[in-house]
């Protein structure tokens, strides 16, 4: 779906101008599904106080949380690209049927801590800024999700427990990989979620403990089973047009501000799972943080035919991220 309107994307990218003293110069509209108190929309604030501060207070975000403008995360490169907003925080694994690089960060069991995610990242952002400028966005920074594990009506521990449960999932090697170990998996947007879990459409969530907190899963689902899965990402893109339309005094504010904020979330995540299992635990949510390494194990075999789905579907680029990646965190096949 397209959303160019020339004249919004005109003012977009030449910014919207004030004659009254003190009153930012240039306003962005800036959405995001997710919620306001998640850890992408604390870094979004954080980014948009050092934007203001480094900018003297020339640019300003307006921000919207929770999908308000009513654009999901897979809306969102064609909104940020056709200059329908400025700039968009997204969910990049529903991106995956448009671009395969996309689904990397969610693919399973393949960077299972913290520093295996960064690292991840790191070595695919090259990538990264290749296909968003192919999209007519730059790339200003990642925030990550805590792992990704179960939350449930009960301990999805085992394969017994996962056997025919209603299982969200967010991209399709999420699909693949709980469709294998014996689940009946439906791939939603983060939107349809809330609504799907209070009908019964679904009653099991593939997402981050952090992530059904946000929205009060507690009030659904019982229990959060710690699988480590992946640590999927949201990237931050502003649309070119508006980059070039910049002074380069304005344009190194940005970057200088986003790479603030890229170390704030990352950092962030560092110590948010605890945070969120006591959180979880003060709601009454029992955590799941010891299942047997036979089921892991099991889930990661389903998992390695996703990810060789996934490099075959890549090409040569493929192969080439997950051998670097695998060089810098110094694991085998």
């Amino acid at each position: 779906m397209k959303y160019r309107n020339i004249f919004a994307s005109t003012l977009i990218a030449a910014g919207v101008s004030f004659s009254t003293p003190g009153v930012a110069q240039t306003k962005w509209d800036m959405p995001n599904e997710y919620s306001a108190t998640s850890i992408h929309g604390e870094g979004d604030v954080y980014f948009a106080g050092k934007l203001k501060e480094l900018s003297g207070g020339k640019i300003e975000i307006v921000h919207h949380f929770g999908g308000a403008l009513g654009y999901k995360s897979k809306d969102q490169l064609d909104a940020v690209g056709d200059g329908a907003v400025p700039i968009a925080n997204t969910f990049v694994a529903p991106l995956g049927g448009v671009e395969n690089l996309f689904l990397l960060s969610s693919l399973p069991f393949v960077a299972v801590t913290h520093a295996e995610a960064r690292q991840l990242y790191e070595t695919a952002k090259p990538y990264y800024e290749k296909i968003f400028a192919k999209y007519n966005q730059k790339l200003l920074y990642s925030s990550p999700w805590p792992p990704s594990g179960l939350w449930g009506k009960k301990p999805l521990d085992s394969m017994d427990a996962l056997k025919a449960v209603k299982l969200r999932t967010y991209d399709v090697p999420g699909t693949q990989t709980f469709r294998a170990a014996g689940a009946a998996p439906v791939q939603l947007s983060w939107a349809d979620v809330v609504p799907q879990l209070g009908t019964g459409g679904i009653d099991a969530v593939l997402t981050s403990a952090e992530a059904g907190l946000s929205s009060r899963f507690n009030e659904h689902l019982s229990h959060f089973t710690e699988i480590n899965y992946a640590s999927p990402l949201n990237m931050v893109t502003i649309n070119l047009d508006t980059w070039n339309a910049l002074s380069p005094e304005l344009q190194q504010a940005v970057t200088k501000a986003a790479a603030a904020a890229d170390e704030h979330t990352w950092a962030a995540m560092a110590a948010r799972v605890d945070q969120n299992y006591q959180e979880a635990a003060k709601r009454g949510v029992q955590v799941v943080t010891e299942a047997p390494a036979g089921y892991r194990a099991a889930l990661s075999k389903f998992g390695a035919a996703a990810l060789a789905d996934w490099k075959s579907s890549m090409g040569s680029d493929g192969e080439a991220i997950v051998s670097k990646y695998r060089t810098r965190v110094g694991r085998a096949e």
